[in-house]
């Protein structure tokens, strides 16, 4: 195999962290995770596999107890037991230490792990929830790692089967340490590469018969609309589908439709053009047959007859059709412009090589080959199991449309970082079947903004596209405005691509990541943390018609906390039902939170770092955040070049933007910067300096929402800018009577009903007494408990 498809990899232990005897082989990793092996010859795998590519972990302290028939292997963390025979559940156990569960914190051998799950193959057809497969991660504080049948990588970068009746088991033993747990895991089978900066803006996606000109013209459309993307997928279509049945299905080709796309390359040039990185849907799985354009030179390579038209099965274990497979069917469409590709795998894991799943390898030689050109790797396709995250992003499948559908994914995604998962995009909208609901629709694209990729996409049928404006005005406004914020965004989730791939923290985490111990945190399974400095709350069901909002529960953890949107203080520690109308979902910022976005106020394509930049800066604690930027696209990820602007809120007083460091070449020499401080106090004064020197800034305050923006123009990035208030800002108190204004007005309730609750509340009356008297009117459930999140925010 060629030099770039064999991957870096260190699969021999430290030797100090090895108790070996005749049949059994045990290597401390670290002082919680165990490999357990077993072989009756005695002959043990030191080369990496397709989940575990590095053993190298510095050497643990342990303890060995050992006696004729019996071994016990102690660290802090962990107990093992062993007999000293073959592996058996009565013969082998290993338990975690510490105050972990009073029964339920040792394993047995064999026993099935009782872990919070991970996540699945697909989701093709699901409507609703599915079955997950195991991740490591477990409220009884271990998870189980079984590599024995995974095949392994050989030095020449291909693959080749296990001996048979071979054990070899990873023991996660982190209790509760859900974090330190998955940096380990991350160790030991590969970091999660970075995306490329395109690849966190919007795509267009549609399973669709388009013309080179009917897809221009939607591009141009959206540019006119100031709808932004910054990935085009183009699905099937594009190649030959309607062939001669003697050739198959169609489903499977190679060769451009000319009637559709007369220059192909044209076509791509031009998406480039207009900022758009481009992707082709390949169905791999029926080979390539004679009709396709490069069908004679594909057959010489395999030794077919092309003059007698023999097929070339696809057979992804034979390393010679893998080479033509690239060479002859995706390198000229890739010098034609193709960026990337989605590998839409659909016929299972059996191949010719017992135990080697097709999709595996397709995603693993898929993604070292996108790497050919110089630009950083970039593969779309399905999940093939435990080390799948080293081959992002990726493809959930062909999901019902349906509000079951949508209920599902928040949970789906964020519980996928339990088997390291982090990149999952799905079919944002939902691809087919289900039904009409433009509120189900605005609700998945808004969860779509706040997941780790926004993809729109959807059937063949004419009647399911996604373009904003083929819904009603209301609708279609709220998707423009998100789809926007998306782009806003980047700068914030690029920093996050960067923590994911340097930091071993994916974008999106459960909530019991952080509060492992609050039950609670386990109960909210569609609320997550997006990055380091929010939660997000999507909201799956449908509006509450007496209310005019939809609810959704939530764990607000300990803490002042802040609507992203609307700048309403929550205090923390308690469950709490949050509504909101259609136009809002609940986004919270935790107390000091820093969020850099582009400042999209002029309309662009483009995803490069920006030179006018929004800081959104939320009170109540000292905080510092780092915004880490490069080109977005180079394929080695070394330490030069990477730029960073560090962000220091010193809560009360004070806001630095600190001289930017590292690579200045990849950033804008100069940055405008728009500084909003929610949930604050108008205050009196401030000084604005760049450098030594004092500057004038525009200034204004929102007194609705307590938001106070600072305005500062056209700076060098290498001059520190400092926003120094005169006096301590003082955190606003939510305007309570407003608020409950607000949500009577929109409730469909008795006119006299509204007049008497907005009447005690002018009174004075405090929340509690409110509360009081809600219980006594009889009100509609949602409306009082829309009322009452006003009053206990």
């Amino acid at each position: 195999m060629e030099q770039l498809y064999r991957i870096n990899t260190n699969g021999q232990a430290d030797k100090g962290a090895i108790v070996q005897r005749e049949k059994y082989r045990f290597t401390l990793l670290t002082e919680e995770m165990i490999r357990l092996e077993y072989s009756e010859d005695g002959q043990f795998e030191d080369r990496a596999t397709q989940c575990v590519v590095n053993r190298k972990f510095e050497v643990p302290k342990y303890q060995v107890i050992e006696s004729e028939d019996s071994l016990e292997i102690i660290t802090s963390k962990i107990h093992l037991i062993y007999n000293k025979k073959e592996f058996t559940n009565y013969g082998l156990s290993v338990q975690v230490r510490g105050n972990i569960s009073v029964y339920h914190s040792i394993w047995h051998y064999g026993e099935e792990a009782t872990d919070l799950r991970g996540t699945a193959r697909t989701l093709d057809e699901a409507d609703g929830a599915i079955e997950l497969e195991h991740g490591i991660i477990s409220k009884f504080g271990y998870g189980i790692l079984d590599d024995s049948r995974s095949l392994v990588l050989t030095e020449d970068g291909w693959v080749e089967p296990r001996k048979e009746k071979c054990t070899d088991i990873y023991f996660f033993g982190y209790g509760h340490e859900y974090q330190h747990c998955l940096k380990d895991y991350y160790r030991l089978t590969g970091n999660t590469p970075l995306l490329p900066r395109y690849a966190l803006g919007n795509w267009w996606s549609r399973y669709y018969r388009y013309t080179a000109d009917e897809y221009k013209d939607l591009i141009t459309r959206f540019e006119n609309e100031e709808i932004p993307f910054a990935v085009s997928v183009i699905d099937m279509d594009w190649h030959l589908v309607d062939i001669d049945p003697k050739y198959g299905s169609g489903w499977t080709g190679y060769t451009w439709n000319k009637e559709l796309f007369p220059d192909p390359k044209g076509f791509m040039r031009w998406l480039h053009d207009h900022g758009l990185k481009v992707t082709l849907n390949v169905h791999p799985a029926d080979g390539v047959k004679a009709h396709e354009e490069h069908y004679r030179e594909m057959a010489e390579a395999m030794g077919r007859d092309w003059k007698k038209e023999e097929p070339v099965n696809f057979d992804i274990t034979d390393p010679k059709f893998l080479k033509a497979y690239f060479q002859y069917l995706h390198h000229p469409n890739e010098e034609d412009g193709v960026d990337f590709w989605w590998v839409d795998w659909q016929q299972g894991g059996l191949s010719k090589i017992p135990g080697l799943d097709p999709l595996w390898m397709l995603n693993h030689y898929h993604y070292l080959d996108s790497a050919r050109r110089g630009k950083r790797p970039l593969t779309f396709s399905r999940y093939a199991g435990m080390g799948s995250h080293r081959y992002p992003i990726g493809f959930s499948g062909d999901t019902i449309i349906s509000w079951d559908s949508l209920a599902f994914q928040p949970y789906f995604t964020a519980n996928a970082s339990n088997a390291g998962y982090g990149w999952w995009s799905h079919d944002i909208g939902g691809h087919m079947h289900g039904y009409k609901d433009e509120e189900l629709s605005t609700r998945w694209l808004q969860f779509g903004v706040f997941s780790p990729i926004m993809r729109l996409h959807s059937s063949n049928s004419m009647f399911t596209g996604k373009e904003p404006w083929k819904y009603n005005k209301i609708s279609g406004n709220i998707m423009k405005r998100y789809l926007k914020l998306r782009h806003e965004l980047i700068p914030y989730l690029y920093t996050m691509n960067y923590h994911a791939s340097h930091d071993g923290q994916p974008l999106i985490r459960p909530m019991y990541y952080l509060e492992p111990e609050r039950q609670e945190a386990y109960q909210v399974p569609n609320e997550y943390y997006f990055g380091t400095e929010m939660i997000a709350c999507p909201i799956t069901k449908p509006m509450d018609k007496t209310a005019g909002a939809a609810s959704v529960k939530i764990w607000i953890p300990e803490g002042q906390w802040f609507d992203f949107f609307s700048g309403m203080k929550y205090e923390g520690g308690r469950m709490l039902e949050l509504y909101r109308t259609l136009e809002e979902i609940p986004v919270l910022a935790k107390a000091g939170a820093i969020i850099p976005i582009a400042d999209l106020t002029e309309f662009t394509n483009s995803v490069e770092n920006p030179g006018n930049m929004t800081v959104k800066v939320f009170p109540g604690a000292k905080n510092s955040f780092t915004m880490w930027e490069d080109e977005g696209d180079t394929c080695e990820d070394k330490s030069e070049n990477w730029a960073q602007t560090e962000f220091e809120w010193e809560n009360k007083q004070k806001f630095v933007i600190h001289a930017a460091k590292g690579n200045l070449s990849v950033i804008p020499t100069k940055r405008s910067w728009r500084l909003e401080f929610y949930g604050i106090m108008n205050p009196e004064e401030l000084v604005v300096t760049v450098g030594e020197n004092k500057i004038e800034a525009q200034t204004a305050y929102d007194p609705e929402r307590h938001i106070y923006t600072v305005v500062i123009s056209g700076q060098n990035v290498t001059e520190q800018i400092c926003v120094t208030f005169a006096k301590e800002t003082s955190i606003a108190e939510n305007d309570k009577i407003s608020e409950v204004y607000k949500a009577l007005y929109r409730a469909e309730i008795e006119y006299d009903t509204k007049e008497k609750i907005y009447a005690y509340m002018k009174a004075g009356k405090t929340p509690t007494e409110m509360i009081g008297i809600l219980q006594t009117m009889h009100l509609p459930e949602s409306v009082c408990g829309m009322l009452s999140e006003v009053l206990l925010a």
